[in-house]
């Protein structure tokens, strides 16, 4: 009988060693099973809290932080920028704006060969950087462009890759949701390096300075899309023929409808990219511009045009008053509090006062509109819900971090890469790699919340530059749209394509992207300066 015991103790001792690993491997297979995401990551944690404490390998002075945790996801000014984010990307989808850029763009590049293919891809660039939300595009544009595209004579396995390919811009060309959460992380591991290292006085990595670093890596990977669309139109016209000319309309009809469409889209991406890159507004400041934009831009959309009782005339006086209050900012000191205040800026602190009085006429006239059109509920209720995981996913990740440090998970994910041969560059090639077939079975917030905390601090510590090191994880989780069997955007667009078209031909279509997605990251890392380059340019 005692030496069963010793022997149950001898296990036991041997199993409390590799806990942390044992942990990582039981979650990966929860959620390969089905589980939901966020209570897998807090159940494993749990169950492994328990495990280590009957081992006396855990101590419970880990979890304390745990409610500050909560509360600070909760407060973090950072992340109050996903809810609006997501609500003005629903808006865009719900009130038919996308649809009616599809239709401009179409007939703008459909008489090209290839050109259906090319309009997909720039219409998805537009709408990734002013929604950010992967779901909403690839099911918009496989609704609309999928059967044009089938009934145009396009290949079905170039039409579904190409449009699976152009939903998941929204990953990397900000403002994007992967961005958003990447940033706040990426601040996190940088500061616990630094102070890891003795840096008590650590440099921040803000949320601005990945939405700067992501743009031309994001505008890079456009650009290969359409070169590989534009080759494969060259080569084998038959995957990707042109509308002929007559069908399409008279050229000054085209440009008459795209001009229409193009400029509500296009000033709002100005507005809340632009602010965030000019340093005049926070991503969060930008995200309540882009959200307010929005509801203008679907009320004056929905509104029934010459009637003054329509709500157009607010939606325009708010969107005026907006300009004007930009305007105002821009020129003068409009700070309240001042001793001595020049008469001119008095004048001009009482305008901005009637300005801001008139903003909020066109906000009520466009929720009334979309309460009007049906198209209110849906908004709200797709908001909450795409909130609500979010932030559940990062109150178990959260959980699921406390317990894997206090089994020890940091000091082995650190053995493991400086173990690693080839110094730096082997440690950053196995990340990456890990994070590449994770991404094959789980989602980007799953990757980003639970690996990146992980692996991000001894990363940093060798050296790398955060902002870099940022951008090429988010152009990594981007490929995992794509990656078959798992693929989000691929089953986003299998649930609406047509029956005709098969799951292998969506699958096929998706692979050349994937190759493209793997070139742009060997330039990124190759050429670091192409997400280095504008935040240093911008905020140095």
């Amino acid at each position: 009988m005692d030496f069963m015991i010793g022997d149950m103790h001898f296990c036991t001792c041997a199993l409390a060693g590799w806990l942390d690993i044992i942990m990582v491997v039981v979650l990966c297979a929860m959620l390969m099973a089905g589980y939901p995401v966020a209570f897998s990551l807090a159940g494993t944690a749990l169950v492994f809290a328990v495990f280590g404490l009957a081992s006396g390998v855990f101590d419970l002075s880990y979890l304390r932080p745990f409610p500050q945790r909560i509360f600070g996801a909760a407060t973090n000014t950072t992340l109050i920028a996903v809810p609006m984010f997501i609500f003005m990307g629903v808006i865009l989808e719900k009130s038919k704006i996308a649809e009616e850029l599809l239709e401009a763009m179409a007939k703008i590049f459909g008489s090209l060969r290839g050109g259906l293919g090319l309009s997909v891809t720039v219409v998805g660039a537009l709408l990734a950087a002013s929604t950010g939300i992967v779901g909403a595009t690839v099911v918009t544009m496989g609704l609309l462009s999928l059967p044009t595209m089938l009934r145009r004579g396009y290949d079905p396995a170039f039409a579904s890759g190409s449009i699976a390919a152009a939903g998941t811009l929204g990953q990397i060309i900000p403002p994007s949701i992967v961005l958003i959460l990447l940033g706040d992380v990426i601040s996190n591991a940088y500061q616990k390096a630094q102070l890891e290292q003795g840096v008590f006085a650590p440099e921040t990595v803000s949320v601005g300075d990945l939405f700067a670093g992501a743009l031309i890596p994001g505008l890079m990977l456009v650009g290969l899309y359409l070169l590989w669309q534009i080759i494969v139109a060259i080569t084998q016209p038959n995957k990707a023929p042109a509308i002929p000319a007559e069908e399409m309309g008279s050229r000054k009809e085209v440009w008459m409808g795209a001009l229409k469409v193009l400029p509500p889209p296009l000033l709002l991406i100005v507005a809340v990219l632009g602010s965030i890159l000019a340093g005049a507004a926070t991503p969060t400041e930008a995200a309540s511009v882009g959200a307010i934009g929005a509801m203008l831009i679907a009320g004056a959309r929905l509104a029934p045009k010459g009637s003054f009782a329509s709500g157009r005339p607010a939606v325009f006086v708010s969107a005026g008053a907006i300009a004007g209050l930009v305007l105002l900012t821009s020129f003068l000191d409009l700070r309240l509090g001042r001793q001595d205040v020049p008469q001119i800026e008095s004048i001009g602190i009482m305008l901005a006062f009637f300005l801001f009085a008139l903003t909020p006429w066109g906000i009520i006239a466009s929720l009334i509109q979309m309460r009007r059109e049906k198209c209110l509920s849906p908004i709200l209720d797709q908001t909450a819900r795409v909130t609500t995981m979010v932030f559940t996913i990062l109150i178990g990740a959260a959980l699921f971090s406390l317990v894997f440090r206090g089994l020890g998970g940091d000091d082995t994910v650190r053995a493991a890469l400086e173990a690693t041969p080839g110094g730096v560059v082997g440690a950053l090639i196995t990340v990456m790699l890990v994070m590449f077939i994770l991404g094959f079975f789980l989602d980007f917030i799953e990757i980003t919340l639970v690996v990146v905390p992980l692996v991000g601090p001894p990363l940093l510590a060798m050296g790398l530059d955060p902002i870099w090191l940022g951008v090429m994880m988010a152009v990594n989780l981007q490929t995992s749209f794509l990656t078959p069997p798992f693929g989000f955007a691929l089953f986003y667009l299998r649930g609406v394509a047509p029956p005709e078209i098969a799951t292998g031909q969506i699958y096929r279509g998706a692979i050349p992207f994937i190759f493209i997605q793997i070139l742009a990251l060997g330039l990124l890392a190759a050429f670091p300066q192409l997400a280095t380059w504008l935040p240093g340019v911008l905020y140095q």
